[in-house]
């Protein structure tokens, strides 16, 4: 049932509009989850480094937009010309491509992870860690609670689906 809805958020609510999804999807680069990165502590800072900047290496090379790395919290704009060339590239996918993105988009809080799921650069297993790199470095030195773990299988599980979908349309993440 989960991938039929899919199909049919995409012919009756993205089909038709489909800028509402991409404005959205935009929002998202503006703040991009792998574009903020904690100030301390030292192990985080280089997780996240090592784990997150070849993600936006990959988005410059692949699509012409280079985003910019921040330290801290708060939002900052990102570059005029890299949200512009998103944004053309997202307007150029159908209707199945542009829900299975916004939903990957919105499930690892990331446009970058997102589109890396989307066009095969990410597996659904790497997709999670990345989108997961805080909350996993918080479980290593703290713990993990129930709730917290269900969460996190139901993010996995989303990813998993989102892979499924796009397999079915014969889109890269298929490969």
């Amino acid at each position: 049932m989960p991938l039929s809805q899919l199909a049919n958020t995409a012919l009756d609510r993205v089909a038709p509009l489909p800028m509402t999804v991409i404005e959205g999807l935009l929002a998202y680069a503006g703040t991009d989850l792998v574009c903020y990165r904690a100030e301390a502590p030292e192990s985080l800072t280089e997780r996240q480094q090592r784990l997150w900047q070849p993600l936006l290496d990959w988005l410059e090379a692949r699509h012409g937009a280079a985003l910019t790395v921040h330290w801290g919290v708060l939002p900052r704009p990102q570059p005029d010309a890299a949200i512009q060339r998103l944004g053309r590239h997202i307007a150029s996918l159908d209707p199945f491509t542009l829900v299975a993105l916004d939903l990957a988009t919105r499930t690892a809080g990331s446009l970058v992870v997102g589109l890396a799921l989307v066009e095969g650069r990410l597996d659904p297993a790497e997709a999670f860690a990345l989108s997961q790199l805080d909350e996993t470095f918080q479980i290593e030195r703290w713990g993990e609670d129930s709730e917290a773990a269900l969460r996190r299988r139901a993010i996995e599980a989303e990813f998993g689906l989102i892979h499924r979908f796009l397999q079915l349309l014969g889109e890269e993440a298929a490969a």
